[in-house]
């Protein structure tokens, strides 16, 4: 039954007063949708895991089979338990809710993510140190001090912010706003808001391609990400059969990484939107069955384990819990009871949590939770504001960087407006709390004195980087104010920016020439 309310949305201040469409579902409707979206992800990282960045640049072929087998959950959960990165990252921001409230401010979430025990990388850490380092969000996100900030990371943390907003895309954003921001800007916060708007529409709708479209109207269409994934549902329509066909034409278009250090002049992609791009393929191409969509997005290659998890998390929604193949669920059960690592919250916790949110935020929102029902004010998506990562930025060239003898000081030169020096003091597993203090020269003026942990849950993720500097030869110089007898800063290269890209073909034949 659907009837028209009038409510008040405090979601942008670009909103006023607008007449919503409310939708009626039943209580155990809503918490089967939440515990579906719960399990699925939790299915589909632990299928994915084996696979994760083995295939980088290439999509696992029809010929190798992909492993499941009844225990594969509870096995993990006990002895890999850092696979499920994409669940216990969710749930310390449900904590803070639990704990706080929906108002608790950004810097409860950005402070209980950055002093968690777990190891992060990419915008996650580098989020992380500047948190610890006294840059709070949303600057601790901004891609001038996160060289990270189109990496996947808030896209497969995202989940909670849709998991308790049914039907409501634009409070997802909302909530992604705040937290997003803390490690992501730009793509890489897009990526959050376009799943978190997925699995708010997936409580209203089971029509996985209107779920896709109607998400996206979530993100600004001027962006990267959303042309991205408008070509990934243009190709799903010319090319209705062939994944792989679509999976080539986002190679080739949109698989060019320009700010992760990992992932420029690479193979390796952890890019927001290509693998957004995945997830997307696989729900389209999988056309609502779970078992299809979550190997088809496995299949796709480069983060393997958290596009299934983001992909069976929405299906989850949509078909409910008791709707997921019983095939899947087997061993879900063996394991629903285990704490994830780094919580206090098993999934069996977090299904009556995430349930209890859900039920508080419909309600803060102009809906109305009766005995056995609930009515949502339902929100018709809206585009966040626009904002772009490494705009003007174009990697040109590596060039190689080494210690002098002494190992307490570097320099290179280089020609262009930026530069991304790689490199950390970590060891894998170091429990030291030694820190190298550092200062860092630009052009002969000092402009930096980087804090180098060896700490790996606290080190920085690169040494050093710099971007829209005036166009020109410039010098970089590092020091190190305290060498260390039992460690080392390692470094390799250093890549360097420019103000536009450059044709590689044609500077290979000028290089065979000279």
């Amino acid at each position: 039954m659907k009837k028209l309310m009038v409510c008040t949305c405090f979601l942008f201040a670009a909103q006023s007063m607008l007449a919503q469409e409310t939708i009626t579902i039943s209580k155990d409707v809503l918490k089967d949708k939440i515990k579906g979206g719960w399990a699925g992800q939790t299915i589909g990282v632990t299928f994915g895991g084996p696979y994760e960045f083995l295939f980088q640049g290439t999509f696992i072929g029809d010929y190798q089979p992909l492993f499941w087998n009844d225990d594969l959950v509870k096995t993990n959960m006990l002895d890999n338990a850092g696979l499920y990165d994409d669940l216990y990252m969710d749930l310390t921001f449900v904590d803070v809710f639990e704990k706080y409230g929906f108002n608790a401010p950004v810097d409860s979430f950005a402070n209980a993510f950055a002093n968690a025990g777990y190891k992060l990388w990419h915008a996650n850490q580098a989020g992380r140190y500047n948190i610890l380092s006294g840059i709070k969000p949303p600057q601790s996100g901004a891609w001038q001090n996160n060289p990270h900030a189109d990496c996947i990371d808030y896209q497969i943390e995202s989940d909670f912010a849709g998991l308790m907003s049914p039907g409501m895309p634009n409070t997802a954003s909302a909530i992604s706003d705040k937290i997003g921001h803390i490690m992501n800007y730009g793509d890489g916060w897009y990526g959050g808001i376009y799943v978190g708007a997925m699995y708010a529409l997936a409580f209203t709708s089971n029509d996985i391609n209107h779920v896709v479209n109607k998400a996206l109207e979530t993100v600004p269409a001027q962006s990267e990400f959303y042309q991205c994934m408008r070509d990934v549902i243009e190709w799903h329509k010319k090319y209705p059969h062939d994944w792989k066909q679509t999976w080539l034409n986002v190679q080739q278009k949109w698989a060019n990484d320009i700010g992760c250090p990992e992932g420029v002049f690479a193979p390796f992609n952890i890019d927001a939107k290509v693998n957004a791009a995945y997830v997307v393929t696989g729900l389209l191409y999988g056309g609502g069955d779970f078992t299809k969509s979550l190997e088809i997005t496995t299949r796709c290659g480069q983060d393997a384990d958290c596009n299934p998890s983001t992909a069976g998390g929405i299906l989850g929604v949509v078909l409910g819990y008791d709707k997921i193949p019983g095939y899947w669920k087997k061993g879900l059960r063996q394991a629903e009871d285990i704490d994830f690592k780094y919580t206090t919250m098993s999934l069996n916790d977090v299904y009556e949590v995430g349930y209890k949110h859900a039920l508080q935020n419909i309600e803060r929102n102009g809906g109305k939770v009766n005995a056995g029902n609930v009515i949502i004010a339902v929100q018709q998506p809206v585009a966040v504001k626009f904002e772009k990562s490494f705009d003007g930025q174009y990697p040109v060239a590596t060039t190689p960087v080494k210690w002098n003898a002494n190992k307490d000081e570097l320099s290179f030169d280089f020609e262009g407006i930026g530069f991304a020096l790689k490199g950390d003091a970590s060891k894998w597993d170091s429990k030291s709390t030694y820190v190298f203090n550092t200062e860092l020269y630009l052009d002969g003026k000092l402009i930096e004195t980087p804090k180098l942990p060896v700490s790996f849950t606290t080190r920085r993720n690169e040494l050093a980087w710099k971007y829209e500097l005036p166009k020109g030869k410039h010098t970089v110089k590092m020091k190190i104010l305290n060498p260390s007898k039992d460690h080392e800063i390692g470094t390799a290269e250093a890549i360097i920016y420019s103000d536009k890209p450059v044709d590689g073909m044609q500077v290979n034949i000028n290089a065979a020439k000279k």
